[in-house]
């Protein structure tokens, strides 16, 4: 019989536990404080930005939203990070992808101090990851990983296939994994045959944006599915699972919505306040 992750149950038990040590900080008069950038308008990062603040909210932290139109110049972008980088009052900061394409997300990103970088996408907290200190890392992965450790479900030894090799989740999932002893491997767009990959997964992780990608014929029987994939049709959020006929064959399995998506959720409210804490010491 599987077992259908509840993330939304699990991002609120963790969030719940981020309270505590909210209220250790403003009884110092300092309330966690996360800045997040938008540069656009693209419907699906409304959604989530709205989701963030929410829920920074529901646990007394503090969000400032900055919104710009897609015409902004690159230099001015990063002259505002920079003022963030010095504001004490700003604990995290968070530049909401995708940014338009005129400008260079590597270069922005990078221009985030690592002591802010709640989404632990700077070069310098990446190379920490690489190395197994995850002090801070992307906020995806984080949450995939916790969600696998709260439901127990072992990493080790394991044959682990990842459906993404983006620098936001493929990657630095694929070293935490590595981290954990999993055998882990990559798949992108130019992969040949991802059925063969995908079929031999003893945990089966995709996060691709297009719906139904993967199929039941896809998947190993008794394996672990975690669907971190988002599209939009018709105004409802779809998956890259096709999770009716899926969920026949699998242990565990995540929904989207539901499973993922309030894990990462979770995971920049945490990241925010150990910064918070971190700045405070």
């Amino acid at each position: 019989m599987v077992v259908i992750i509840d993330g939304k149950k699990i991002a609120e038990e963790i969030m719940e536990g981020l309270k505590p040590r909210i209220q250790k900080l403003k009884k110092k008069n300092i309330i966690p404080t996360l800045a997040i950038v938008m540069v656009g308008d693209n419907p699906a990062s409304r959604i989530y930005i709205r989701n963030k603040q929410k829920a920074c909210e529901e646990i007394g932290m503090n969000s400032n939203l900055y919104e710009f139109p897609e015409s902004m110049k690159e230099e001015k972008l990063m002259a505002l990070i920079q003022e963030l980088n010095n504001d004490k009052k700003i604990h995290g900061i968070i530049i909401q992808l995708p940014l338009p394409k005129h400008m260079d997300e590597k270069k922005i990103l990078s221009t985030v101090s690592p002591e802010k970088d709640v989404d632990g996408l700077n070069p310098v907290n990446i190379g920490n990851l690489l190395i197994g200190n995850e002090y801070i890392a992307p906020c995806t992965p984080k949450g995939i990983i916790k969600m696998l450790e709260k439901m127990k479900i072992p990493v080790e030894k394991k044959n682990v296939v990842i459906v993404n090799n983006s620098n936001v989740v493929g990657k630095p999932l694929a070293m935490m994994l590595t981290n954990r002893f999993a055998t882990v491997t990559l798949c992108h767009v130019k992969t040949k045959h991802l059925k063969a990959h995908t079929k031999r997964a003893e945990i089966l992780i995709t996060a691709t944006g297009v719906s139904n990608l993967i199929k039941k014929d896809m998947v190993k029987e008794g394996a672990v599915v975690i669907d971190a994939g988002v599209c939009y049709k018709e105004g409802k959020v779809h998956g890259d699972v096709d999770f009716e006929n899926v969920k026949d064959i699998a242990s565990y399995i995540t929904p989207v919505p539901g499973g993922v998506g309030p894990m990462t959720v979770a995971m920049v409210l945490e990241n925010t306040l150990i910064l918070a804490e971190n700045i405070h010491k």
